[in-house]
């Protein structure tokens, strides 16, 4: 990973960590809609899908959110439980996420959590099985948690998570990058900086090339969803237009919507977020965004070097 931009003033900071999940939600709300769907689909029902509105396959009530928001949200309780990324407290925390009947869940992430359940171990074994995009959807609580740690210490504490369920170095590289780039956004980088990080990814891992054919229909494979983001917000210059991108491209929509949301939250603040889908958005789910947004900024952090931080 790069080196990043100091971190600027802390508040400016908490309002673009909170826009960074609140952005999250509200992909995944617009997304969910149309997951699954074709593009050709989308148009035909909707025209341009572009307000939160529930239903799709899962028939999700208005404003209501699938595992994309509610994993990242059990991983933020086990961060800001533990003050570190562990991943026997990550696990535990998925666990009892499951537990709890999520109104959706991904095989991949089953798997993992299964493995937990009959073996007590909190990582799975490398598989190229596992380079969906379950671990990079929920990685924002930790992009917060480390901002202000040094590249290691980051990578580290992304792979603690994602290798619960995912181990896979085509999910660890697009995890990493989107957590870095989050992280970037929040220090007030701006989109050419950004896309450099993803310039940077593409030049190691050349599967996620985003130049060229536009991508639709993109699926639960990392590579898929990622190029789909990326098209989106460099090809885009403001929250909106970015989320609206993609969720239009159908496919895992709700992922691709997530993962845009983020970023882009983190990259346009809080003010871009627009006032309809907040409002729509359901108010539980909006409080425990903006709840973590703040507490988990440098969450993971040691007393010390987390004060020098701010």
């Amino acid at each position: 990973m790069s080196r990043r931009p100091a971190v600027p003033d802390a508040t400016a900071v908490e309002s673009r960590a909170v826009a960074a999940y609140l952005g999250l939600a509200l992909g995944d709300a617009l997304g969910a809609t149309v997951e699954f769907m074709t593009p050709a689909e989308i148009r035909a029902a909707y025209g341009v899908h572009d307000a939160i509105r529930g239903g799709g396959w899962l028939g999700l009530k208005c404003g209501q959110v699938t595992d994309d928001t509610t994993m990242a949200l059990a991983l933020g309780e086990a961060i800001l439980e533990q003050r570190a990324v562990l991943p026997e407290a990550v696990a535990r925390a998925f666990d009892r996420w499951m537990r709890a009947k999520p109104v959706d869940i991904g095989s991949t992430v089953r798997r993992g959590i299964l493995n937990w359940r009959a073996t007590g171990a909190p990582e799975v074994a490398e598989s190229e099985r596992d380079a969906g995009n379950g671990a990079c959807m929920r990685c924002l609580p930790v992009a917060l948690a480390t901002l202000g740690a040094g590249s290691e210490a980051v990578r580290a504490a992304s792979r603690a998570q994602a290798h619960v369920t995912h181990h896979n170095a085509l999910s660890d590289a697009a995890t990493e990058c989107v957590v870095e780039m989050v992280q970037a956004g929040l220090c007030g980088a701006g989109r050419d900086e950004l896309r450099a990080l993803a310039n940077a990814l593409v030049a190691r891992h050349r599967e996620f090339e985003f130049d060229g054919r536009s991508v639709t229909n993109p699926s639960g494979y990392v590579v898929d969803t990622l190029r789909a983001v990326f098209q989106a917000l460099f090809g885009s210059d403001d929250f909106e237009s970015c989320v609206i991108d993609v969720v239009n491209r159908g496919g895992d929509a709700d992922t691709t919507g997530a993962i845009a949301g983020m970023i882009a939250g983190a990259l346009y603040g809080r003010d871009a977020l627009p006032v309809r889908w907040l409002r729509d958005l359901d108010a539980g789910v909006a409080r425990a965004c903006e709840a973590q947004g703040g507490a988990l900024l440098g969450a993971a952090l040691p007393p010390r070097h987390a004060a020098a931080a701010d």
